[in-house]
C-alpha cells in the first residue's frame, strides 16, 4: 500500500557513505528483539527506539542517526494510487479488504503514521503498535482475520517482504509478494477474476 522504508534506508547510506544495505542488515539482525521490532510493538518510545537502533549500528560497525533516518521515511509517505485504486475496484463487488500493517507511534498522542483517512475505505485496520504484535508473528494474521470474520483460506495477503508472507502461507492464504505494484496488482487481478480500476 505504502512505500517501502528500504528505499529511504538506501538514500541515508548513500548520503552518509554507508555500506550498501546496512540498516536493513542491522534491522534483520537484531529480529524480533531488535529496536526496530520493538517500536513496531509499541514496546519503546521513539526515544528509547533512536538509542537503540544508533547502538545496534555502531555495534556492526557504522554510525547512523536514528532521528533523521525516521524523518527520512516520513517525507512523502502516501499511498500508491494504484493501490488506493484496485482497493476501491475490490470494494464495489463487494468484498472485503483489511490493512495489516507494521508501523509505529509517532509521538505521545499514539497516533501512527499509518492512518488511511477517507481516500482508502478498509474494513479493518490492524496495526501492530496499536496491538502490540507485528508480522511475521502468526497471532496478528488470526486477529485480522476474526476481525474481518473470514478464514485464512478465504485471504489474498500481499506484501513487499517474503518473511512476512511465510506464515500467511502457511495459514492457507493465498500470497503475492509485492515487488513491483503494477506486477502484483495484475496477479491480484487474475486471482479475484475482474479488473482492477487505475486512476
Amino acid at each position: 500500500m505504502f512505500p517501502s522504508p528500504f528505499a529511504a534506508f538506501d538514500a541515508y547510506e548513500r548520503a552518509n557513505e554507508l555500506p550498501d544495505r546496512f540498516i536493513r542488515t542491522v534491522v534483520a539482525a537484531s529480529a524480533d528483539n531488535g529496536a526496530w521490532a520493538r517500536l513496531e510493538r509499541s514496546d519503546s518510545s521513539f526515544d528509547e527506539f533512536c538509542k537503540e537502533l544508533e547502538a545496534e549500528c555502531e555495534a556492526a560497525g557504522g554510525t547512523v542517526n536514528a532521528a533523521a533516518l525516521m524523518s527520512e521515511i516520513g517525507k512523502g509517505f502516501s499511498p500508491h494510487p494504484e493501490m488506493v485504486s484496485a482497493i476501491r475496484a475490490i470494494k464495489e463487488q463487494p468484498m472485503l479488504v483489511a490493512a495489516l500493517t507494521n508501523n509505529w507511534v509517532n509521538g505521545p498522542s499514539r497516533e501512527t503514521p499509518d492512518r488511511f483517512g477517507p481516500m482508502i475505505s478498509f474494513d479493518v485496520v490492524v496495526e501492530s503498535a496499536v496491538e502490540g504484535l507485528r508480522k511475521p508473528d502468526p497471532r496478528i494474521y488470526e486477529l485480522t482475520c476474526a476481525r474481518l470474520g473470514v478464514l485464512p483460506s478465504e485471504c489474498v495477503f500481499l506484501d513487499d517482504l517474503g518473511v512476512n508472507l511465510k506464515p500467511a502461507r502457511a495459514m492457507g492464504m493465498t500470497t503475492i509478494k509485492v515487488v513491483d505494484v503494477g506486477q502484483a496488482l495484475d496477479e491480484l487481478a487474475t486471482l479475484l477474476g475482474f479488473a482492477l480500476g487505475e486512476e
